[in-house]
This record gives C-alpha cells, sequence and structure tokens, in this order.
C-alpha cells in the first residue's frame, strides 16, 4: 500500500510560480512511477506530468511543457511539480498519483494510487 499526501496549492496571479509536494509513504518509491493529474471544475482529470520508476525519463502534457518540471527525491519518498509562467487555465485541483512499475501511464486507470489532491488557483 502507497500513501499520497500533496501540498503547496494556493492562490497565485497569472505569470507566477507553485512548487507542488507529494510525500509518499509505504512501499518502494523509486520503483514506482509518479504522475500529476488535475480537475478543473465540470471537466475531467487530465494528465499533467509523469516521472518513470528507476530510470527518472519525465513526460508532459502539450499543454505545461515548457512551464512546468517533474521531479522526485528519492531519499525523501517525495516528488514535485515546479509550476512556472501560470496561467488561469491552470486553475485545477492537482492531484499526485502513483502506479507500481516503471513505465509511463498518462490515464487515470493506469494509476493505483492517489492523494487527496490540492487546490490551484490563477488569477488574471
Amino acid at each position: 500500500q502507497v500513501q499520497l499526501v500533496e501540498s503547496g496549492g494556493g492562490l497565485v496571479q497569472a505569470g507566477g510560480s507553485l512548487r507542488l509536494s507529494c510525500a509518499a509513504s509505504g512501499r518502494i518509491f523509486s520503483a514506482y512511477t509518479m504522475g500529476w493529474f488535475r480537475q478543473a471544475p465540470g471537466r475531467e482529470r487530465e494528465f499533467v506530468a509523469a516521472i518513470l520508476g528507476i530510470s527518472g525519463r519525465t513526460y508532459y502534457a502539450d499543454s505545461v511543457k515548457g512551464r512546468f518540471t517533474i521531479s522526485r527525491a528519492s531519499a525523501k519518498n517525495t516528488v514535485y511539480l515546479q509550476m512556472d509562467s501560470l496561467k488561469p487555465e491552470d486553475t485545477a485541483v492537482y492531484y499526485c498519483a502513483a502506479r507500481n512499475g516503471y513505465v509511463l501511464g498518462t490515464r487515470t486507470a493506469e494509476y493505483d494510487f492517489w492523494g487527496q489532491g490540492t487546490q490551484v488557483t490563477v488569477s488574471s
């Protein structure tokens, strides 16, 4: 079993930055692929970024490429999402997710464990 706890959300003006953290506990963290998803009101949960287990390769949705950076600190069992040049359309609840294995997943059904989410609001 893996438990995930997100933090770092908040209110920021357009063009600003936030860093989200996801603290994981439970099983071997480094072997898990970690992902960030987001869900805006009235919309489906969508893929934002992922970092693969073992290799550490990263993948991003086109909408955030070049602005967001996903990273992990295995010693701290923590994954981060650095969000720069934020736009109002980035407003959503952001979720951390984990899947057992080291292959990419971009669909919610591919992830086994989820955090409770953290709200990010970007004002114009």
